[in-house]
């Protein structure tokens, strides 16, 4: 398959709102994606624990209480994500669906989010670093590392604090990654700013698009997405030609909306053995670096 050329991308600031029933929820997600396909988008991107919002349809025996929310939203995933293929299908566009809690045969619960294509294809991506609210909300480290080879490019999903780990993301564009998804959650601007530098970061180290999509607005109902700061955000690295900033766009702070920008993974490329510097190729210079421990696995999505 030929690499693709562009790549072009929209990513949600996505409110948590608090609806009243599953179909309502379903109502909103259809609006969303409706919304981010008109922008031009061949991938739409949403936040981590975007899920948690259907907790708020379960009733306050569910939503008030941090286990049974875990509990009983993945119980939901599978039709969550069935929802998001559905309407990958309508709109023609790959949707990275808002992630969410994932039990393991083991009775582990693990942060898991799912990419869907228009053909139906589902890849699953579970976070790698816990937060210590996941751990002491019961949320355990989930594996491995993939890459996902679509349509649209090979892509790569680093869930919010895994973006703020270089090794992760360099083991994922070694492996050929083009793209790297950031759904974030967080509750202060502290938090949305370490997210968003580690996602520029990243972008730089690497010479790749980066992606954060965030949560937004406040969820006085939930214990789990109460607060929720943040802005969408589309990265590559500061070179000429291909962006002065390394800022391709970025939303308005807190703000419910779509940001989308065009990608150009082809002079990306170029870019690792022409730019003004060359960090991806440079890095095994840095003193003490080693081979990657981290082994990704290529889930091709065709």
């Amino acid at each position: 398959m030929t690499a693709p050329k562009l790549l072009k991308v929209a990513a949600a600031q996505y409110p948590i709102g608090e609806p009243a029933s599953l179909g309502e929820w379903e109502a909103k997600i259809a609006a969303w994606v409706a919304e981010g396909a008109a922008t031009g988008a061949d991938l739409l991107v949403f936040p981590e624990y975007a899920a948690i919002e259907q907790a708020a349809a379960l009733g306050p025996a569910v939503y008030g209480n941090l286990t049974t929310t875990l509990e009983r939203v993945a119980e939901l995933a599978e039709a969550r994500v069935a929802v998001h293929v559905a309407l990958a299908a309508k709109h023609g566009v790959h949707i990275l669906v808002g992630s969410g809690p994932a039990k393991h045969d083991d009775g582990r619960f693990v942060n898991a989010a799912q990419l869907v294509t228009p053909k139906g294809a589902v890849g699953v991506q579970e976070k790698l670093i816990m937060t210590p609210f996941e751990h002491d909300w019961g949320v355990t480290a989930g594996a491995p590392l993939h890459v996902f080879e679509t349509a649209i490019g090979k892509l790569a999903i680093l869930i919010c604090y895994d973006s703020e780990f270089p090794l992760l993301a360099r083991a994922a564009v070694e492996a050929g990654a083009d793209a790297i998804l950031v759904p974030s959650c967080t509750e202060r601007i502290s938090g949305y700013h370490r997210v968003r530098t580690g996602a520029r970061a990243r972008a730089l180290e690497n010479t790749v698009v980066t992606v954060q999509s965030p949560t937004v607005g406040d969820a006085p109902w939930s214990p789990a997405v109460d607060l929720n700061v943040g802005a969408a955000g589309i990265y590559v690295p500061p070179e000429h030609g291909v962006s002065d900033t390394g800022i391709l766009a970025e939303g308005e702070l807190n703000a419910a909306q779509w940001v989308f920008a065009t990608a150009d993974l082809a002079a990306l490329r170029r870019l690792r053995t022409s730019g003004e510097m060359r960090n991806f190729g440079d890095w095994p210079a840095q003193p003490g670096a080693e081979p990657l421990r981290h082994t990704v696995t290529i889930v091709p999505l065709i």
